[in-house]
């Protein structure tokens, strides 16, 4: 299951495109408490025992804190437990090559046969590819669950010898999908080109000039961290059995704090460690554009609003991660939670991006504008020539008939963001009065902020 886990889709709304990027600044007491709360919410919600957070302002690590029990006999959550942090670790796969590609000792561009010719297709797959995961090599653990054969201990090569040498998904460049698989190739290179274990290069080139203690998931835990827990379906959480050694390798196999995490996040956004163009390598696109996806090397790149998003996701049937950087923000976020079930790690993400932001009111532009036409007023200026054409007196005296009469507005929240469509921002809000809800739906040139589309509809949940 090591593989991220989206987080909210990407905001393209016309309110944020019409708002500047605002860089975070160190949290207040407020805002502490705002956090403190989302994160009590949530756990007591999702049920999941444990959560463990970090987060960097101005480069800097600003509010460390972990909360409930971090293991199921009643162990109060502490900020120096470690958790497995899952597929985050690709990026450290991929720092790793990258060092070597700095040191000339390889290329992105090598084909996998010069290290390993036994593989399918070795001498047309290169390492970009792996590390993009637009390799076509079969991924070994696409499940949510650890699988029969993870009860007991393995090794990368004999994955390898499983899942590297049957025929690829799909021709090498043309797709993009997540392969585990991939990433255990990209290990067992490193450790030939480096004459090395992958653990030790890591250790000596990238955890220890950034004082990070880290250590394997896979052995290298104790009774003073997290431990994992599962749960089927709606049933009792329990503590969770665990997958055998050799199956995480150089595709997630690392477990830190969020603390030890929020140090890497702090070298990418100051470009240490790696030289800035080996930054800039693993942050661009490899993925095909049919791929609907933005996705470097190891890590997912996107945006939310006018925030640029560095991020990936972790998960282990027994703990999931969230980390997210937003390098021109000097900012991060760092969640980890030791439960295999809900989304919590990425909704205790969300509410901190939210809180760390502060952004003007999603629904502020819209909430206004509703309430100017249920007036009967309307600011043309804002509008498109089409938007324009759409309100006409006959629609201008309906909004104002129809709507007046609603009372007040209980509720406005974003509902289903869907991106851009036609070159729109497309966004959608569900407004709650006392006795209906509506739907609003929002179309914007994001080159001019205007708005094309502003319709309400009657809304069933």
């Amino acid at each position: 299951m090591l593989k991220p886990i989206l987080p909210r889709a990407l905001i393209y709304g016309f309110v944020l495109l019409l708002s500047a990027s605002v860089v975070a600044k160190p949290l207040t007491a407020e805002q502490k408490f705002s956090i403190d709360s989302a994160v009590a919410r949530i756990l007591k919600n999702s049920e999941v025992p444990s959560a463990s957070i970090a987060i960097v302002t101005d480069s800097k690590i600003d509010y460390v804190r972990a909360y409930g029990n971090q293991r199921l006999n009643g162990t109060i959550a502490t900020t120096s437990a470690r958790y497995p942090i899952a597929s985050i670790s690709k990026q450290f796969t991929a720092a790793a090559i990258l060092l070597l590609v700095e040191a000339g000792k390889m290329s992105l561009d090598d084909k996998v046969a010069k290290y390993l010719p036994a593989l399918t297709a070795a001498d047309t797959v290169t390492i970009r590819e792996l590390l993009g995961h637009t390799s076509g090599y079969h991924d070994y653990w696409p499940q949510d669950f650890a699988f029969e054969a993870m009860t007991k201990p393995t090794t990368p090569q004999s994955i390898l010898d499983h899942w590297a040498k049957v025929p690829l998904d799909y021709m090498p460049g043309s797709k993009w999908q997540y392969s585990n698989t991939g990433y255990t190739v990209a290990g067992l290179i490193v450790e030939l080109v480096a004459n090395e274990s992958l653990q030790n290069f890591e250790q000596r080139r990238l955890f220890r000039p950034l004082g990070m203690d880290v250590v394997l998931a896979s052995g290298g835990l104790s009774r003073e961290d997290a431990r994992g827990t599962s749960r089927y379906a709606l049933g009792p959480v329990r503590p969770a059995p665990g997958e055998g050694t050799g199956w995480a390798f150089a595709a997630g196999d690392l477990a830190m704090t969020p603390t030890e995490l929020a140090k890497w996040n702090i070298a990418r956004i100051t470009r240490t460690v790696l030289k800035s163009e080996s930054w800039q390598f693993q942050e661009t696109n490899v993925a095909p554009i049919a791929a609907g996806l933005r996705y470097g090397l190891g890590v997912d790149i996107d945006a939310v609003g006018t925030h640029q998003r560095v991020w990936h996701n972790g998960a282990w049937s027994a703990y999931l991660s969230s980390n997210r950087v937003y390098p021109t923000d000097h900012a991060a976020i760092t969640v980890f939670i030791n439960a295999g079930f809900s989304n919590s790690q990425d909704a205790i993400a969300d509410a901190i991006e939210a809180v760390l932001f502060n952004p003007v009111d999603e629904t502020g532009e819209a909430r206004l504008m509703f309430e100017k036409l249920r007036a009967g007023q309307i600011d043309r200026s804002k509008f498109t020539e089409n938007g324009n054409f759409y309100f006409n007196g006959a629609a201008l005296a309906d909004y104002h008939s129809s709507l007046s009469v609603l009372g007040e507005l209980k509720s406005m929240v974003r509902y289903k963001p869907t991106g851009l469509r036609g070159g729109l921002t497309v966004e959608r809000y569900i407004l709650a009065f006392a006795d209906r809800k509506l739907q609003c739906v929002v179309r914007a040139d994001p080159s001019t902020g205007r708005i094309e589309q502003f319709a309400l509809y009657p809304f069933t949940d």
